[in-house]
């Protein structure tokens, strides 16, 4: 296992600093210097968390997932709406998003219910309904802040880990396609994700770009080339680019470090999952091994829709890009949850992974 953890802190810290120069590229010595501090935040949670034993979640995993879903409440009734959206906390001396901290702790919730639940899982009324009942709350109250592709990130991982926990495929199938129908419909309410699901559909019946931010975006990304145009030399993250330093960032380092950058930043997430599986095959219980597997899923997904984002695959969102993007509750709970990663590995052995409950 020492060979995992080595890879996975050289990969994680990589990617820091590979975002912090990205952040100065975009945006400058101020926002660098606000990043930092938030980097510091974030490698003491992953040194802490890497040494805390992650059994002890089992024993609170419903209070903490209480008060994720207390903390998203609150963002409905008390969070202040920025740029139409009312997902962060703001208590004057630090401002953090809760939906960021629900994913991770659904994640352990889930793998804690599956564990105890076990052959039940493969049951909707005996097993499969309790998870349900904390992704679908969880979800929802994320999707209505409006924040609808952190609410499919939840979906989708949940579902995933559901999948690989036991549960059966023709009970998760009904409940997806349910889900779909209405995250669609709800997709369709919120002004500002129907404007980019219709911009979306139009690019493809006409030939446009999806909007401003993507035609930027692959301005960006096909200046750079192969070989990039070098760090610090971005021209499109000046005014052109919105967010460059956050959303659009893979966008910056596509310009800055070309192709080949992008192709080997994208592999360095694909090897984080890759390490996640292996320290999932080697974890002694199966708490350890869903958790292991959950984390590295998550990683993976939101790395890979944010550059889908970014070349146009898929409508705008507001998806971070782990561990590069700027951002304090992203980055903090990403090197969390890779701090957790690390410690499932440092007490693991080697046993065979029940996969759908086989």
């Amino acid at each position: 296992m020492k060979k995992l953890k080595r890879i996975l802190i050289s990969i994680t810290l990589s990617l820091i600093i590979l975002g912090s120069f990205l952040i100065f590229s975009a945006k400058g010595m101020d926002l660098f210097i606000s990043h930092l501090w938030k980097v510091a935040a974030a490698l003491i949670g992953l040194i802490f968390f890497s040494m805390f034993p992650y059994k002890q979640y089992q024993n609170w995993s419903k209070p903490l997932m209480i008060l994720a879903i207390a903390l998203l409440l609150s963002t409905v009734f008390f969070a202040p709406s920025v740029k139409g959206a009312a997902r962060w906390i703001d208590l004057k001396f630090i401002r953090f998003q809760p939906s960021e901290l629900a994913k991770l702790l659904l994640l352990i919730h889930l793998a804690v219910l599956i564990q105890k639940k076990g052959k039940d899982i493969e049951n909707y009324k005996k097993g499969l309904v309790y998870p349900l009942f904390w992704i679908f709350i969880t979800a929802f109250l994320i999707l209505i802040q409006p924040n609808v592709s952190t609410s499919l990130i939840v979906l989708f991982t949940s579902f995933t880990l559901l999948f690989v926990g036991g549960a059966k495929f023709k009970h998760l199938s009904g409940i997806v396609a349910t889900a779909v129908i209405i995250g669609g419909m709800a997709i369709m309410i919120f002004p500002h994700s129907r404007h980019r699901v219709i911009t979306y559909a139009d690019s493809f019946v006409n030939g446009t770009s999806i909007n401003m931010q993507v035609l930027q975006s692959k301005i960006a990304l096909g200046s750079g080339g192969f070989l990039g145009l070098g760090i610090g030399e971005s021209r499109q993250s000046d005014l052109f680019l919105p967010e460059p330093h956050n959303d659009f960032i893979f966008s910056v380092l596509g310009e800055e470090l070309g192709f080949i950058g992008a192709f080997l930043v994208l592999s360095a997430y694909l090897a984080i999952f890759l390490v996640g599986l292996i320290i999932a095959k080697r974890t002694k219980d199966e708490f350890g091994q869903l958790l292991a597997f959950g984390i590295s899923f998550m990683i993976v997904t939101s790395a890979f829709l944010h550059a889908a984002v970014g070349i146009g695959i898929l409508p705008t969102t507001g998806i971070t890009l782990p561990f590069v993007s700027f951002g304090g509750t992203s980055i903090i709970v990403f090197c969390i949850s890779t701090g957790i990663l690390i410690n499932i590995a440092t007490q693991g052995q080697k046993k065979k992974v029940k996969v759908n409950g086989k």
